[in-house]
């Protein structure tokens, strides 16, 4: 990913904490993770809603939004996947 600014990985953090906290609190995982996505799911409806006059244009503008924003998810996803793929024995320690 290129072009990120300086708290970008903290506010990813922050995001990743709470998930956390939520699953140390009992939460499954696979709960955590669908309400997580809904967040980010309704977020970015928000924000690109803002970005239109009325919702005719956003109408318009709907499957591309949807492209933007499902081809950026895929990215991080892989960058993610592959990190995990490389780092496993690290990440996931046996002791």
């Amino acid at each position: 990913m290129s072009d990120l600014d300086d708290q970008f990985y903290d506010r990813a953090d922050a995001h990743i904490n709470l998930s956390n906290k939520q699953i140390n609190e009992g939460i499954t995982r696979g709960k955590v993770s669908a309400s997580f996505m809904y967040s980010v799911a309704r977020f970015n409806a928000w924000v690109s809603a803002t970005g239109f006059e009325n919702g005719q244009d956003m109408s318009s503008a709907k499957d591309e939004t949807i492209e933007y924003f499902c081809e950026q998810y895929k990215k991080m996803l892989i960058e993610n996947l592959d990190d995990y793929i490389k780092n496993f024995d690290t990440y996931f320690k046996k002791e």
